[in-house]
């Protein structure tokens, strides 16, 4: 006898695959913890962010296969402001290059 199927998967791998985006999900935290513990101050860590996507997107599948409309909101809406934050730092990354190549160039 089998259980609820979700895109032919058993509710209870799916079940597993919920935990495994919380475990990614919850890491977030102990990454950006250790950085600033070694650092000495508050600080969020560009890993922060790519945890906090990975663990939203599977942390969505298994809203999805749940079926729960507050879960799939709340998922989705976090993945998309975590993408948004990396690309703002990578955006500022790319304009320091930029204006230090500049600054060599121009001898100054």
């Amino acid at each position: 006898m089998t259980g609820e199927m979700f895109l032919g998967m058993e509710m209870k791998y799916w079940l597993i695959i919920g935990f495994i985006g919380q475990l990614t999900f919850g890491a977030r935290f102990i990454v950006q913890w250790i950085c600033s513990e070694f650092r000495q101050e508050s600080h969020i860590p560009v890993a922060f962010w790519y945890l906090s996507i990975v663990g939203g997107l599977i942390l969505l599948m298994y809203a999805i296969s749940r079926q729960d409309p507050v879960f799939i909101m709340g998922q989705s809406m976090g993945v998309l402001i975590y993408a948004r934050n990396l690309r703002l730092i990578y955006k500022k990354k790319r304009r320091r290059t930029t204006f230090k190549q500049s600054v060599e160039l121009s001898g100054t």
